[in-house]
């Protein structure tokens, strides 16, 4: 996804995708909230599309989180007879191999055989070359409900080149973990970038297939094309609900904990405080060198492979905010993302002219566009109160949230 305006991918938000096997429950509690909940999700309805799929040449757009049970999709779709011609994979690959932020490169998976189609690189969406021996295109990958998690840009496109061929989308929708939280200012289109492309909030409060609708409904396509579109609906899911993912999308979201804050915590990728990436706890601690006695938690960021490599902080001990035992229900309550720990952060922080500095690593992304707006910056360094600035998104968050309303698929 490489593009003038696609520069920001190289902030940390693009989070790797290497190594996603393991459950990220913290307790066999949370392990166990989705089978009690009973959510059954659009891949493991297989009797839905299995005959819709047979005879026809299939094309997937996967990574590791495009599972049935314990079996990647595509290579179950395989065992029973389905007809995949080639796999397309986002940022960090089709099977999670490549790191955050690297070129990925075309390749054959050593699996199945199968040609990959990386649309990560000089690559952003399938060409016409790509889709003429497809007949339909499949989409099935986890999302967690932020405008800066790329995969609603990679689903655009997907939708765009499925449009301009003439190509059907079959998506197979998952729970949004953040689907109850719809909050964040609207993204000013002047500020479009790899971590946001649409004009939405930061937590969208939308599955996938839900915010496909609203790019068909919205015509948010080029020229206002419309992609054909076949959902596979979940059953016995519904927005306010606890859903604890059964493949951790990324390493560096490794937790519940962490997915959970990241919609507040990744703000900080704009700042020179670290979001603990250089840790096995990334996502749910913050801090600084330069916060030691403001402070007295204290974390030290180390190159890991698959992981971190080269975190902001490397190699110093960073004193801040420890939130891995946050309680995430005053979040839900709140319905609300936390600014107060920005607020914080920035009002200890002493040397104030460099906190919002993104020079100090390839790895911080731009405040302005991580915000999607101008304005967050002026008014943390101002001292707006968290009341204010929530205040100053609307009356656009509140439109927003009426427009979404149309393309709910659940409550």
């Amino acid at each position: 996804m490489r593009a003038t305006s696609t520069l920001m991918f190289l902030a940390c938000i693009a989070i790797s995708l290497s190594g996603m096997s393991a459950s990220i429950g913290h307790n066999s509690t949370q392990k166990s909230s989705n089978k009690s909940s009973g959510i059954i999700t659009g891949a493991e309805q297989t009797e839905k599309y299995l005959p819709y799929l047979k005879g026809k040449r299939v094309g997937v757009l996967a990574n590791p989180t495009t599972v049935i049970g314990n079996r990647h999709l595509v290579d179950s779709l395989l065992a029973r007879g389905i007809n995949i011609v080639k796999v397309f994979g986002p940022e960090h690959g089709f099977r999670g191999n490549a790191s955050a932020g690297v070129d990925v490169n075309d390749e054959q998976d050593k699996t199945t055989g199968l040609k990959v189609i990386s649309l990560y690189g000089p690559k952003q969406k399938p060409s016409r070359e790509d889709l003429a021996d497809v007949d339909i295109m499949v989409f099935d990958i986890q999302d967690v409900g932020c405008r800066f998690y790329t995969y609603i840009n990679v689903l655009g496109k997907i939708m765009e080149a499925c449009a301009e061929n003439g190509k059907e989308l079959l998506i197979l929708d998952r729970p949004n973990p953040n689907g109850y939280l719809v909050d964040g200012p609207i993204l000013d289109m002047r500020l479009k970038s790899g971590i946001g492309m649409f004009p939405i909030p930061i937590a969208h409060g939308m599955t996938i297939a839900e915010f496909a609708q609203m790019i068909n409904g919205e015509g948010w396509l080029p020229n206002k094309m419309t992609c054909k579109l076949k959902i596979i609906r979940m059953v016995n899911y519904n927005h306010d609900m606890s859903y604890t993912l059964p493949v951790k999308p990324s390493p560096n979201l490794n937790t519940q904990q962490s997915i959970m804050l990241y919609p507040s915590v990744c703000l900080f990728e704009g700042t020179i405080i670290s979001q603990g990436r250089g840790t096995h706890t990334p996502f749910t601690i913050l801090g600084s060198p330069l916060l030691k006695g403001k402070y007295s938690f204290t974390f030290k960021p180390i190159s890991i492979p698959g992981m971190s490599e080269s975190p902001l902080h490397m190699n110093e001990v960073c004193y801040g905010l420890d939130l891995q035992n946050y309680d995430i229900k005053k979040l839900r309550k709140s319905r609300r993302i936390n600014i107060q720990w920005m607020i914080d952060l920035y009002n200890a922080y002493p040397d104030k002219e460099r906190f919002f500095d993104r020079s100090q690593s390839k790895q911080i992304g731009n405040i302005d566009y991580l915000a999607g707006t101008y304005d967050f910056k002026k008014q943390i360094i101002e001292g707006k109160s968290a009341k204010e600035i929530q205040a100053s998104w609307e009356p656009q968050l509140s439109q927003y949230k009426e427009m979404r309303k149309k393309y709910l698929l659940y409550k």
